[in-house]
């Protein structure tokens, strides 16, 4: 039994050393750049300018079935899967847009690259993209994401957004920030575009 308490004990120390080279990592992720327009107590504003992104095209409709094989794709895009087998960095977050007809999920690439420095990808459903610029509203969460969570706060931002008199011009955006082994200092976003003049 006493074997027991210290291979425990052991295994918790290590999780605790891991987690911890995690969240370091990860505040060293480059993450996408926006400005900070108007902050509120539960939701901001912000303007996204445009950005170049690997993307791919799903048909699944809910959170599980596009991450997994979102990500297994776009990871692959960047860790060598091109036509010159070339590294790009891991940057955050990792956007996905779910709707009843189909989804997508973005790798924002780094904001070193143009769209024509970037390798080619060998995967055909991976493509390279433009966004437009954008101002959005933005609701934040911690916590392992998943649909329900996702959903509910995209109905709180809207419900706030209908309070302040501010018109959604588009669809929402779940953005995830953390890997899957992080336990603790996660953070999830959902974004919705809104008509905005400064």
């Amino acid at each position: 039994m006493k074997s027991f308490y210290i291979v425990a004990g052991i295994g918790f120390i290590f999780l605790l050393i891991l987690s911890y080279k995690v969240v370091s990592s990860s505040l060293e992720t480059e993450n996408q750049k926006y400005r900070l327009v108007l902050s509120e107590s539960q939701f901001e504003i912000r303007f996204y300018p445009s950005a170049t992104f690997a993307k791919i095209y799903s048909q699944g409709t809910d959170y599980k079935s596009v991450a997994n094989s979102g990500f297994r794709k776009l990871a692959g895009y960047i860790f060598g899967g091109n036509e010159q087998k070339q590294s790009i960095a891991m940057t955050a977050p990792v956007r996905m847009e779910m709707t009843d007809k189909g989804s997508t999920m973005s790798f924002v690439m780094p904001e070193k690259y143009q769209e024509s420095d970037l390798p080619k990808p060998n995967d055909s459903g991976v493509h390279i993209v433009k966004s437009s610029p954008q101002y959005v509203a933005a609701i934040s969460f911690g916590g392992y994401a998943d649909d329900e969570k996702i959903k509910e706060k995209r109905d709180q931002l809207l419900q706030l957004l209908q309070e302040k008199g501010i018109k959604v011009a588009g669809e929402y955006t779940f953005l995830g920030y953390n890997a899957p082994y992080q336990f603790w200092s996660r953070k999830n976003e959902v974004v919705i575009p809104i008509e905005w003049k400064e």
